[in-house]
């Protein structure tokens, strides 16, 4: 689609209430971004990446328009920012589920006023969107699932409930002890019990295990496209897999299904003709830390632009997505089926639990089966739970010989030439 072939989307953001100014602004950034990032620094990239390509190209029209369409239908929208918030209890009661973590700076105009400055971007970004009348995915939520992953999100929760509903799903710290499955299956099933009341619709098992078999889908074929970058040489780019996690955030199912399975299929051809996007000899980097949203693509560039390869992000915008699994989706009755539900959410591994020796198991396990190099672990600035964890998993990685940097940073790019000297050495050493 050309420029003079795009919809007109004006009259949809002012309808939404779009600060049209400020949303002028953000939309006359990001195509610049997006050219010098993805298309100017990238040399023959998947044809399939073209989908995702046209979605950024278009960020805030076609998908908002499908969301409006929906809602015109009676379907209500669903905001949520974390992995722990089950998207098939949503999609199950025929509502849709957005992904709304903010992941530029350009937001934090309109939340700087109501945040300390020692908090981390992720939740000044979300905040900003939020409130700022700049975002129409915000704009489109019937209300907002929040949890309580880490402390700067419970009191984000209690700010954007003033412009928005929010409800709150609390989620257990000590994951490993009995007593917190219990207390996860109780919160999902109040979670459902609040969505019931926002949807109008009714749980059945029906329903939610035909919800639970797409998401599988979703994540299955977002899988292949991993298992296709443990190839060398890489049949793609670090950059353009994380894309294609991110949009997965809030798009839809069922185009998510069809576009990343011919991406996956186009790289399993491109390994057999070995078609690649680096040399085979290109350092091979896992990423591992705090998520990663759209445009955030400021480490992989980095990376990949002094010559290595990020291979694998051991993030909630990367494997974390869908390396938990559900051992079968087979159940009786609804409490069957949330239990499998539960299990399987509670099989990812976050740096807000207590202990977390499996999070860093999981960073040593794709180091072998990614042929890894090395390790970045990558920390916004002030988010406490990653930065702690990162402490100790360079002094444990570097006693077994992994060779691994940690990197703090935010969204701005002031610091961009520092990462730089930094990641040229650390690539040097290996």
């Amino acid at each position: 689609m050309t420029e003079s072939q795009k919809p007109d989307w004006y009259s949809m953001w002012q309808e939404l209430g779009i600060d049209i100014e400020k949303h002028d602004q953000l939309l006359a950034v990001l195509p610049n971004v997006f050219k010098e990032v993805y298309i100017d620094a990238q040399k023959n990239r998947p044809e399939s990446m073209a989908f995702w390509d046209f979605v950024v190209g278009d960020i805030h029209g076609i998908r908002v328009s499908e969301l409006k369409k929906a809602k015109e239908e009676g379907k209500k929208v669903i905001g949520t920012f974390c992995l722990y918030v089950p998207d098939e209890i949503i999609f199950a009661l025929d509502a849709i589920g957005v992904g709304l973590c903010g992941g530029t700076n350009f937001s934090n105009y309109a939340s700087e006023d109501l945040l300390p400055a020692n908090i981390c971007a992720l939740i000044k970004s979300a905040i900003g969107f939020g409130i700022g009348n700049i975002c129409p995915y915000y704009a489109m939520t019937d209300v907002l699932i929040g949890e309580t992953t880490c402390d700067g999100k419970k009191k984000a929760w209690e700010i954007l409930n003033e412009y928005k509903p929010v409800y709150v799903m609390e989620t257990p710290q000590c994951k490993s002890r009995p007593q917190a499955r219990d207390h996860f299956l109780t919160e999902i099933k109040a979670l459902i019990a609040k969505l019931e009341e926002v949807t109008g619709k009714k749980l059945t098992k029906e329903n939610l295990k035909a919800a639970m078999e797409k998401i599988s889908k979703k994540r299955a074929q977002m899988r292949r496209v991993y298992e296709a970058r443990k190839a060398n040489p890489a049949p793609i780019s670090g950059k353009d897999a994380l894309l294609m996690s991110q949009v997965a955030f809030y798009d839809d199912p069922d185009r998510e299904i069809e576009m990343v399975g011919k991406l996956a299929d186009e790289l399993e051809q491109r390994i057999k003709k070995g078609v690649s996007v680096m040399d085979k000899n290109s350092k091979r980097i896992i990423i591992s830390g705090t998520p990663m949203a759209v445009p955030n693509w400021k480490m992989h560039h980095i990376i990949e632009s002094n010559g290595a390869l990020v291979v694998a992000e051991e993030t909630c915008t990367g494997t974390r997505y869908f390396d938990s699994e559900f051992s079968e989706i087979n159940g009786d009755t609804i409490e069957d089926l949330l239990e499998i539900l539960a299990d399987r959410y509670l099989g990812i591994n976050c740096a807000c639990f207590t202990p977390n020796d499996d999070r860093l198991n999981d960073i040593k396990r794709l180091v072998k089966e990614y042929n890894a190099d090395g390790v970045v672990l990558y920390t916004l600035s002030f988010c406490q739970p990653y930065d702690v964890e990162a402490k100790s998993f360079e002094k444990i990685l570097k006693k077994e010989g992994i060779p691994v940097i940690s990197i703090t940073t935010d969204y701005s790019s002031e610091d961009q030439s520092q990462l730089t000297t930094r990641i040229q050495a650390f690539l040097e050493m290996l």
